[in-house]
């Protein structure tokens, strides 16, 4: 009996392990939020964007692993709730990365922008001589970013759900449970803190330095076109 369960846990383990990685490196906001943010403010702050990511998961875990994870995913209240607000900061992303065209459609080339909605306005990474705490500022804000991304989407408290609830076995240990918690999140830090790297090596930059603006429309135009996918889901 002992063999059979030390089976069972082994095979829990490497299920959860495998499902984690298909499920951190499928293509989905996330991916498109670091290379944005890569692109646009350089590797410190897509690292910290990646940063925010694995931690945003942490809020799917921590209600998960207090019993509620099957509740809020049944009720359906919860779910719209975190669906129209993870459809509308979508959208807003992608609106604040399309904002530069749009104002110069709307004839608005030359106004003030208060409200600092896009992070791109700066077409270059920041320079030596910008001014104390800049730096600070920007990763915070990309660490944020990539936070709310995830912790706003209801596809991933879906993922968190149905892997504790289908793939986890109600014996295992909390402890190993909250160690399984650590290594999704280690997981998405990983790979986007990966993604982000490489987007900013010196070879990849020189290739596309000449589309930049191009892919910040694309990635634009595909995380307004989530949220309203989400909208309509």
């Amino acid at each position: 009996m002992p063999d059979i369960t030390a089976d069972i846990r082994s095979m829990e383990i490497i299920a959860v392990g495998i499902i984690t990685v298909l499920a951190v490196i499928s293509p989905g906001p996330d991916f498109a939020m670091v290379t944005r943010i890569a692109l646009t403010r350089g590797r410190r702050a897509g690292v910290f964007c990646a940063i925010g990511i694995g931690s945003g998961v942490s809020v799917h875990l921590a209600y998960t692993l207090i019993g509620l994870g099957v509740l809020f995913a049944s009720n359906i209240w919860v779910l719209n709730s975190l669906r129209y607000l993870g459809a509308a900061y979508l959208i807003w992303l992608g609106l604040s990365a399309l904002w530069p065209d749009i104002r110069k459609l709307l004839g608005r080339a030359k106004a003030a922008n208060t409200m600092d909605v896009s992070a791109n306005m700066a077409a270059s990474q920041p320079s030596g001589t910008s001014a104390p705490g800049t730096d600070q500022t920007r990763n915070g804000s990309a660490f944020w970013v990539g936070f709310a991304c995830n912790a706003l989407n209801p596809k991933t408290m879906l993922f968190i759900v149905s892997l504790f609830s289908q793939v986890i076995s109600p014996d295992t240990p909390i402890i190993q449970e909250i160690g399984y918690g650590i290594y999704i999140a280690v997981c998405h830090m990983f790979w986007f803190g990966l993604v982000a790297v490489a987007l900013t090596l010196p070879a990849v930059q020189a290739r596309i330095s000449a589309i930049k603006i191009w892919i910040e429309r694309a990635v634009g135009l595909c995380l307004a076109g989530l949220g309203i996918k989400l909208l309509a889901s």
